[in-house]
Protein backbone atom coordinates (compact mmCIF):
# COMPACT_ATOMS: atom_id res chain seq x y z
CA UNK A 1 0.00 0.00 0.00
CA UNK A 2 1.59 3.57 -1.57
CA UNK A 3 0.18 5.18 1.23
CA UNK A 4 1.34 3.16 4.35
CA UNK A 5 4.60 2.96 3.10
CA UNK A 6 4.69 6.93 3.18
CA UNK A 7 3.46 6.92 6.73
CA UNK A 8 5.92 4.02 7.28
CA UNK A 9 9.03 5.98 5.50
CA UNK A 10 7.94 9.55 6.28
CA UNK A 11 7.32 9.22 9.46
CA UNK A 12 9.51 10.62 12.44
CA UNK A 13 9.02 7.65 14.44
CA UNK A 14 11.73 5.01 14.55
CA UNK A 15 10.71 1.47 12.52
CA UNK A 16 9.90 -1.17 15.21
CA UNK A 17 9.45 -4.25 14.88
CA UNK A 18 8.25 -7.08 16.73
CA UNK A 19 9.75 -11.06 15.77
CA UNK A 20 8.88 -14.32 17.62
CA UNK A 21 11.75 -16.52 16.46
CA UNK A 22 12.05 -20.25 17.13
CA UNK A 23 14.25 -20.77 19.59
CA UNK A 24 16.87 -23.43 17.70
CA UNK A 25 16.42 -20.64 14.53
CA UNK A 26 17.42 -18.20 17.66
CA UNK A 27 20.25 -20.14 18.54
CA UNK A 28 21.45 -20.55 14.74
CA UNK A 29 20.38 -17.49 13.71
CA UNK A 30 19.37 -14.95 16.36
CA UNK A 31 22.63 -12.79 16.12
CA UNK A 32 22.37 -12.30 12.30
CA UNK A 33 19.10 -11.45 12.66
CA UNK A 34 20.20 -8.73 15.62
CA UNK A 35 22.37 -7.68 13.10
CA UNK A 36 20.47 -6.73 10.25
CA UNK A 37 17.58 -5.21 12.37
CA UNK A 38 20.71 -2.54 14.19
CA UNK A 39 22.50 -2.06 11.06
CA UNK A 40 19.10 -1.06 9.29
CA UNK A 41 18.34 1.20 12.51
CA UNK A 42 14.69 -0.17 13.68
CA UNK A 43 14.09 -0.72 17.45
CA UNK A 44 12.93 -4.35 17.82
CA UNK A 45 12.24 -6.95 20.15
CA UNK A 46 13.11 -10.61 19.25
CA UNK A 47 11.15 -13.43 21.19
CA UNK A 48 12.56 -16.38 21.22
CA UNK A 49 9.76 -19.63 21.76
CA UNK A 50 9.84 -23.66 21.75
CA UNK A 51 7.65 -24.03 18.75
CA UNK A 52 6.61 -27.51 18.68
CA UNK A 53 3.32 -29.72 18.01
CA UNK A 54 3.68 -30.05 22.11
CA UNK A 55 4.00 -26.46 22.91
CA UNK A 56 1.44 -25.60 19.79
CA UNK A 57 -1.44 -24.08 22.58
CA UNK A 58 -3.32 -20.92 23.36
CA UNK A 59 -1.07 -20.80 26.33
CA UNK A 60 1.75 -19.77 24.09
CA UNK A 61 -0.31 -17.89 21.75
CA UNK A 62 -1.07 -15.51 25.15
CA UNK A 63 2.40 -15.15 26.20
CA UNK A 64 2.99 -13.81 22.65
CA UNK A 65 0.04 -11.22 23.13
CA UNK A 66 1.37 -10.63 26.25
CA UNK A 67 4.60 -9.28 25.29
CA UNK A 68 3.31 -7.39 22.05
CA UNK A 69 1.32 -5.76 24.10
CA UNK A 70 4.00 -4.51 26.27
CA UNK A 71 6.06 -3.69 23.25
CA UNK A 72 3.11 -1.60 21.99
CA UNK A 73 2.86 -1.94 17.96
CA UNK A 74 0.80 0.08 15.68
CA UNK A 75 -1.24 -2.22 14.35
CA UNK A 76 -1.33 -0.64 10.28
CA UNK A 77 2.24 -0.30 10.10
CA UNK A 78 4.07 -2.53 12.46
CA UNK A 79 3.87 -6.18 11.51
CA UNK A 80 4.30 -9.29 14.09
CA UNK A 81 6.87 -10.92 12.15
CA UNK A 82 7.22 -14.97 12.43
CA UNK A 83 10.87 -16.65 11.80
CA UNK A 84 10.28 -20.55 12.30
CA UNK A 85 8.94 -23.74 11.37
CA UNK A 86 5.39 -24.83 10.60
CA UNK A 87 4.45 -24.68 14.10
CA UNK A 88 6.31 -21.28 14.71
CA UNK A 89 4.29 -19.21 11.60
CA UNK A 90 0.68 -21.14 13.15
CA UNK A 91 1.13 -19.99 15.97
CA UNK A 92 2.27 -15.90 15.57
CA UNK A 93 -0.74 -16.37 12.55
CA UNK A 94 -3.48 -16.57 15.26
CA UNK A 95 -1.78 -14.24 17.45
CA UNK A 96 -1.54 -11.70 15.11
CA UNK A 97 -5.07 -12.53 13.47
CA UNK A 98 -6.61 -11.89 17.56
CA UNK A 99 -4.32 -8.51 18.88
CA UNK A 100 -6.73 -5.82 18.02
CA UNK A 101 -8.97 -8.30 15.70
CA UNK A 102 -6.16 -8.41 13.00
CA UNK A 103 -2.57 -7.31 13.05
CA UNK A 104 -0.48 -7.94 9.88
CA UNK A 105 1.92 -10.74 9.98
CA UNK A 106 5.27 -11.68 8.13
CA UNK A 107 5.75 -15.54 7.55
CA UNK A 108 9.54 -16.18 7.34
CA UNK A 109 9.90 -20.39 7.09
CA UNK A 110 12.83 -22.04 7.66
CA UNK A 111 12.22 -25.37 7.42
CA UNK A 112 11.31 -27.25 3.90
CA UNK A 113 8.01 -28.16 5.05
CA UNK A 114 6.81 -25.04 6.54
CA UNK A 115 8.38 -23.70 2.87
CA UNK A 116 6.19 -25.22 0.73
CA UNK A 117 3.02 -25.55 3.02
CA UNK A 118 3.19 -23.26 6.17
CA UNK A 119 4.48 -20.11 4.03
CA UNK A 120 1.46 -20.57 1.71
CA UNK A 121 -2.32 -20.01 2.49
CA UNK A 122 -4.34 -18.18 5.11
CA UNK A 123 -4.75 -20.72 7.60
CA UNK A 124 -3.30 -20.73 11.41
CA UNK A 125 -4.00 -22.30 14.51
CA UNK A 126 -3.01 -24.22 17.84
CA UNK A 127 -3.76 -28.24 19.13
CA UNK A 128 -6.65 -27.98 21.57
CA UNK A 129 -8.05 -30.93 23.52
CA UNK A 130 -5.76 -33.50 21.97
CA UNK A 131 -6.56 -32.61 18.66
CA UNK A 132 -4.51 -31.00 15.55
CA UNK A 133 -5.36 -27.52 15.02
CA UNK A 134 -8.81 -27.53 16.87
CA UNK A 135 -8.65 -23.57 17.49
CA UNK A 136 -7.86 -21.47 14.82
CA UNK A 137 -8.61 -18.98 11.59
CA UNK A 138 -7.85 -17.55 7.95
CA UNK A 139 -5.83 -15.07 8.26
CA UNK A 140 -3.05 -14.44 5.21
CA UNK A 141 0.34 -12.60 6.22
CA UNK A 142 0.76 -9.92 4.42
CA UNK A 143 4.10 -11.52 2.99
CA UNK A 144 6.00 -14.67 3.27
CA UNK A 145 9.70 -14.10 2.75
CA UNK A 146 11.13 -17.13 1.21
CA UNK A 147 15.47 -18.10 1.39
CA UNK A 148 16.09 -21.61 1.09
CA UNK A 149 19.85 -21.07 2.77
CA UNK A 150 17.60 -21.40 6.06
CA UNK A 151 17.08 -25.07 5.17
CA UNK A 152 20.87 -26.19 5.03
CA UNK A 153 20.76 -25.98 8.90
CA UNK A 154 18.26 -28.41 9.41
CA UNK A 155 18.72 -32.50 10.15
CA UNK A 156 18.30 -34.61 7.56
CA UNK A 157 15.17 -35.81 8.41
CA UNK A 158 13.26 -32.61 8.43
CA UNK A 159 14.37 -32.43 4.54
CA UNK A 160 12.49 -35.63 4.09
CA UNK A 161 9.78 -34.52 6.47
CA UNK A 162 9.41 -31.44 3.79
CA UNK A 163 9.32 -33.91 0.91
CA UNK A 164 6.05 -35.37 2.26
CA UNK A 165 3.93 -32.46 1.55
CA UNK A 166 5.72 -31.80 -2.03
CA UNK A 167 4.88 -35.53 -2.71
CA UNK A 168 1.62 -34.93 -1.97
CA UNK A 169 1.05 -32.14 -4.51
CA UNK A 170 3.44 -33.89 -7.24
CA UNK A 171 0.20 -37.07 -6.82
CA UNK A 172 -2.25 -35.13 -7.08
CA UNK A 173 -1.48 -32.51 -9.80
CA UNK A 174 1.70 -32.13 -11.37
CA UNK A 175 3.75 -35.80 -13.11
CA UNK A 176 6.86 -33.76 -13.88
CA UNK A 177 7.33 -32.51 -10.14
CA UNK A 178 7.07 -36.91 -9.20
CA UNK A 179 9.79 -37.18 -11.75
CA UNK A 180 11.63 -34.77 -10.77
CA UNK A 181 11.25 -36.25 -7.30
CA UNK A 182 11.86 -39.85 -8.84
CA UNK A 183 15.23 -38.83 -10.09
CA UNK A 184 16.66 -36.20 -8.05
CA UNK A 185 15.34 -37.17 -4.54
CA UNK A 186 18.50 -38.44 -3.15
CA UNK A 187 20.54 -35.56 -4.46
CA UNK A 188 17.95 -32.93 -2.81
CA UNK A 189 18.87 -34.52 0.37
CA UNK A 190 22.13 -34.74 0.27
CA UNK A 191 22.48 -30.98 -0.87
CA UNK A 192 19.34 -30.14 1.06
CA UNK A 193 17.82 -27.95 -1.78
CA UNK A 194 20.88 -25.84 -2.11
CA UNK A 195 22.09 -24.42 -5.47
CA UNK A 196 25.69 -25.06 -6.20
CA UNK A 197 27.23 -23.71 -9.29
CA UNK A 198 27.38 -27.39 -10.87
CA UNK A 199 23.43 -27.78 -10.46
CA UNK A 200 23.28 -26.42 -14.01
CA UNK A 201 23.84 -29.67 -15.02
CA UNK A 202 21.08 -31.10 -13.05
CA UNK A 203 18.29 -27.91 -14.03
CA UNK A 204 18.59 -26.64 -10.57
CA UNK A 205 16.51 -29.25 -8.90
CA UNK A 206 16.01 -27.64 -5.25
CA UNK A 207 14.83 -24.54 -7.67
CA UNK A 208 12.46 -26.19 -9.87
CA UNK A 209 10.90 -28.77 -7.11
CA UNK A 210 10.40 -25.77 -4.54
CA UNK A 211 9.05 -23.33 -7.11
CA UNK A 212 6.31 -25.94 -8.55
CA UNK A 213 5.49 -27.50 -5.33
CA UNK A 214 4.36 -23.93 -4.22
CA UNK A 215 2.96 -23.33 -7.73
CA UNK A 216 0.50 -25.67 -7.43
CA UNK A 217 -0.33 -25.38 -3.65
CA UNK A 218 -1.42 -21.64 -4.59
CA UNK A 219 -3.58 -22.96 -7.68
CA UNK A 220 -5.66 -25.12 -5.47
CA UNK A 221 -5.42 -22.60 -2.36
CA UNK A 222 -6.33 -19.08 -3.86
CA UNK A 223 -9.56 -19.80 -5.46
CA UNK A 224 -10.80 -21.21 -1.98
CA UNK A 225 -8.95 -19.77 0.49
CA UNK A 226 -11.54 -19.49 2.94
CA UNK A 227 -12.07 -23.73 2.27
CA UNK A 228 -15.80 -22.66 0.98
CA UNK A 229 -15.25 -25.22 -1.21
CA UNK A 230 -15.03 -29.05 1.21
CA UNK A 231 -13.82 -30.90 -2.13
CA UNK A 232 -9.51 -29.91 -1.60
CA UNK A 233 -7.36 -32.41 -3.71
CA UNK A 234 -4.47 -30.64 -0.49
CA UNK A 235 -6.57 -32.73 1.74
CA UNK A 236 -4.94 -35.77 0.28
CA UNK A 237 -2.62 -37.13 3.14
CA UNK A 238 -4.64 -35.29 5.70
CA UNK A 239 -8.05 -37.90 6.53
CA UNK A 240 -5.69 -40.30 8.62
CA UNK A 241 -2.55 -38.58 9.62
CA UNK A 242 -4.05 -35.69 12.03
CA UNK A 243 -5.17 -38.55 14.40
CA UNK A 244 -2.03 -41.02 13.90
CA UNK A 245 0.21 -37.93 14.66
CA UNK A 246 -1.43 -36.72 17.99
CA UNK A 247 -1.64 -40.17 18.96
CA UNK A 248 2.00 -40.88 18.55
CA UNK A 249 3.31 -37.33 19.02
CA UNK A 250 6.30 -36.92 19.06
CA UNK A 251 7.51 -39.93 17.19
CA UNK A 252 6.61 -38.89 14.01
CA UNK A 253 6.81 -35.44 12.25
CA UNK A 254 3.76 -33.81 10.27
CA UNK A 255 4.79 -34.87 6.75
CA UNK A 256 5.84 -38.39 7.84
CA UNK A 257 2.42 -38.77 9.58
CA UNK A 258 0.83 -37.37 6.12
CA UNK A 259 2.96 -39.90 3.77
CA UNK A 260 1.95 -42.85 5.98
CA UNK A 261 -1.92 -41.58 5.02
CA UNK A 262 -0.89 -41.23 1.53
CA UNK A 263 0.75 -44.74 0.94
CA UNK A 264 -2.61 -46.50 2.60
CA UNK A 265 -4.60 -44.17 0.28
CA UNK A 266 -2.42 -44.84 -2.56
CA UNK A 267 -3.34 -48.78 -1.94
CA UNK A 268 -7.19 -47.66 -1.57
CA UNK A 269 -6.83 -46.28 -5.36
CA UNK A 270 -5.02 -49.47 -6.42
CA UNK A 271 -8.09 -51.82 -4.48
CA UNK A 272 -10.75 -49.39 -6.72
CA UNK A 273 -8.74 -50.09 -9.81
CA UNK A 274 -7.34 -46.32 -9.97
CA UNK A 275 -3.82 -47.37 -10.22
CA UNK A 276 -2.14 -50.12 -11.70
CA UNK A 277 -0.01 -52.16 -9.74
CA UNK A 278 3.20 -50.37 -11.32
CA UNK A 279 1.84 -47.25 -10.52
CA UNK A 280 1.34 -47.87 -7.12
CA UNK A 281 4.75 -49.58 -6.43
CA UNK A 282 6.34 -46.23 -8.15
CA UNK A 283 4.93 -44.37 -5.84
CA UNK A 284 5.68 -46.33 -2.67
CA UNK A 285 9.35 -46.11 -4.15
CA UNK A 286 9.71 -42.81 -4.37
CA UNK A 287 8.37 -42.59 -0.68
CA UNK A 288 11.14 -44.58 0.38
CA UNK A 289 13.79 -43.29 -2.32
CA UNK A 290 12.51 -39.64 -0.18
CA UNK A 291 13.45 -41.64 3.03
CA UNK A 292 9.97 -41.36 4.57
CA UNK A 293 7.60 -44.26 6.03
CA UNK A 294 5.61 -45.63 4.33
CA UNK A 295 3.45 -47.80 7.53
CA UNK A 296 3.15 -47.24 11.37
CA UNK A 297 2.26 -50.09 13.50
CA UNK A 298 0.49 -47.41 14.98
CA UNK A 299 -2.18 -47.11 12.17
CA UNK A 300 -4.39 -49.58 12.84
CA UNK A 301 -7.71 -50.45 10.88
CA UNK A 302 -9.65 -49.22 14.58
CA UNK A 303 -7.59 -45.70 14.04
CA UNK A 304 -8.33 -45.33 10.38
CA UNK A 305 -11.87 -45.88 11.49
CA UNK A 306 -12.19 -43.62 13.51
CA UNK A 307 -10.31 -41.09 11.56
CA UNK A 308 -12.74 -41.56 8.94
CA UNK A 309 -15.25 -40.71 11.03
CA UNK A 310 -14.28 -37.27 11.98
CA UNK A 311 -13.70 -36.86 8.34
CA UNK A 312 -17.60 -37.32 7.93
CA UNK A 313 -18.02 -34.41 10.99
CA UNK A 314 -15.69 -31.77 8.87
CA UNK A 315 -16.64 -32.71 5.51
CA UNK A 316 -20.43 -32.34 5.46
CA UNK A 317 -21.34 -35.55 5.99
CA UNK A 318 -19.38 -36.86 3.24
CA UNK A 319 -15.69 -38.49 3.19
CA UNK A 320 -14.43 -35.98 0.52
CA UNK A 321 -11.39 -39.10 -0.36
CA UNK A 322 -9.08 -37.21 -2.75
CA UNK A 323 -7.52 -40.25 -4.47
CA UNK A 324 -4.57 -40.59 -7.03
CA UNK A 325 -6.32 -41.66 -10.81
CA UNK A 326 -3.02 -42.00 -12.37
CA UNK A 327 0.72 -40.14 -11.32
CA UNK A 328 -0.03 -36.74 -11.33
CA UNK A 329 -3.57 -36.76 -11.41
CA UNK A 330 -6.51 -37.20 -9.03
CA UNK A 331 -10.02 -36.68 -8.33
CA UNK A 332 -12.04 -36.59 -4.96
CA UNK A 333 -14.39 -39.84 -4.19
CA UNK A 334 -17.44 -39.96 -1.78
CA UNK A 335 -18.33 -43.51 -2.70
CA UNK A 336 -15.28 -46.12 -1.50
CA UNK A 337 -16.80 -48.99 0.51
CA UNK A 338 -15.63 -50.30 3.86
CA UNK A 339 -15.27 -53.71 1.86
CA UNK A 340 -12.87 -51.73 -0.46
CA UNK A 341 -11.02 -49.67 2.65
CA UNK A 342 -10.66 -53.44 4.77
CA UNK A 343 -9.15 -54.92 1.44
CA UNK A 344 -6.51 -51.99 0.66
CA UNK A 345 -5.50 -51.81 3.74
CA UNK A 346 -4.82 -55.82 4.33
CA UNK A 347 -2.79 -55.07 1.18
CA UNK A 348 -1.10 -52.60 2.81
CA UNK A 349 -0.15 -54.33 6.33
CA UNK A 350 1.19 -57.73 3.87
CA UNK A 351 3.38 -56.09 1.97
Amino acid sequence: DPQQLELATSSKRKLRRFIVMDEVVNELYGSKVRQYFEANDVQYEILALPTTEETKSMDLVLSILREVQAFSIDRRTEPIIAIGGGVCLDIVGLAASLYRRRTPYIRVPTTLLSYVDASVGAKNGVNFLQCKNKLGGYTPPVASFLDRSFIQSIPRRHISNGLGEILKMALMKHKGLFDLLKSHGKYLLDTKFQSYSDSTSRGDAALQTTRIAIETMLEELAPNLWEDDLDRLVDFGHLISPELEMRVLPSLMHGEAVTIDMAFMTYVAYARGLLSHGEKEQIIQCMQGLELPVWHGACSWHLIQRALVERLKHGGGQPRMPLPTGLGVAEIFNDTSEETLKEAYQLWVDD
